[in-house]
């Protein structure tokens, strides 16, 4: 295998691609202090506040390990909130405070410009077909992640955005 053989191959693209991701969230971010998997666990608790940490990991297809250092961070910092479980005792449900609701609120319009921006070298075509390439990816190969995606009801997409796609996975 040649150096350009490496170079092309779908995996170190897409490596190279989640590290431009997380950089160009990061600095568009840097005003609030949220990474990437800060803001997608915000993002998940506000629009359904009380689920429990194993829907919260599955709905952002975190290990349990991740989902629980990012919420001891955003605890910590006083963003959210963890509770025992009504229901069960061994469940511990995630809510944000108004402090977390605020940060949200705040780091809703760097979140769109670092989306932008990572999306900025390409057309609208391109950039619908990108999305729908990575949603066959994915969805091709779900059984080989480690952790697995369970998404939690969304809303309807916005105009020229493309459905979110998922397979019925058990719970």
């Amino acid at each position: 295998m040649t150096l350009t053989d490496l170079y092309q191959r779908p995996g170190f693209l897409l490596r190279r691609t989640h590290q431009i991701s997380a950089a160009v969230f990061e600095n568009a971010c840097a005003s609030v202090g949220l990474t990437p998997a800060q803001y997608g666990v915000l993002t998940v608790v506000a629009a359904e506040p009380g689920l429990d940490q194993t829907r919260l990991s599955r709905a952002l297809a975190f290990d349990k390990v991740t989902v629980m250092r990012v919420l001891k961070g955003l605890e910590e910092r006083g963003l959210v909130r963890r509770e025992r479980s009504s229901v069960s005792r061994r469940q511990m449900t995630v809510s944000l405070t108004a402090d977390g609701e605020a940060l949200l609120a705040a780091a809703r319009e760097p979140a769109e410009r670092a989306y932008q921006r990572l999306l900025s070298p390409l057309t609208p075509a391109q950039r619908r077909q990108l999305i729908e390439l990575l949603q066959t990816l994915t969805e091709g190969l779900a059984d080989e992640a480690r952790a697995p995606f369970v998404p939690l009801e969304a809303s309807a997409p916005a105009a020229g955005e493309p459905r979110a796609r998922t397979r019925n996975t058990p719970t």
